[in-house]
């Protein structure tokens, strides 16, 4: 069977780039908050990241992310648009692939207007007053 190629127009907000680095997670649960996760970012983009880890992770899981941003030339735009906390961005898991012994996740950015929103708010807050 041969491989097909999408040709359609591009469905992204932002553009991705390639941008491999370790990466530190939080998943924010009551009973996981304490706990700081590692693995590495495979790209990113304005709007959220692919990343690589170990820990299973929730579709709908917020996590708080922590990683260089200091090369990153949108950095600026990205501070401007997303929640941040304690140098780490918040972001909700939207998309989770087994990897032969890791997961591949695809995490969306919470934006600051977003911050608010009865379905996420809350999750963030014992994050805010925890840590």
């Amino acid at each position: 069977m041969a491989a097909s190629f999408y040709t359609g127009p591009e469905r992204r907000e932002f553009t991705r780039l390639d941008y491999v680095i370790p990466l530190g997670f939080k998943v924010c649960k009551q009973e996981t908050l304490s706990k700081l996760l590692n693995g590495y970012t495979s790209d990113i983009s304005r709007a959220g990241l692919l990343c690589n880890v170990r820990e299973k992770v929730k579709e709908d899981d917020i996590l708080w992310l922590s990683f260089d941003r200091s090369t990153l030339d949108f950095c600026q735009a990205l501070e401007k648009r997303a929640l941040i906390y304690q140098s780490g961005v918040i972001g909700k898991v939207v998309r989770v692939e087994p990897k032969d012994d890791s997961y591949h996740v695809g995490v969306r950015f919470i934006t600051i207007e977003e911050k608010n929103s009865t379905h996420i708010y809350p999750k963030v807050h014992f994050l805010l007053k925890e840590t």
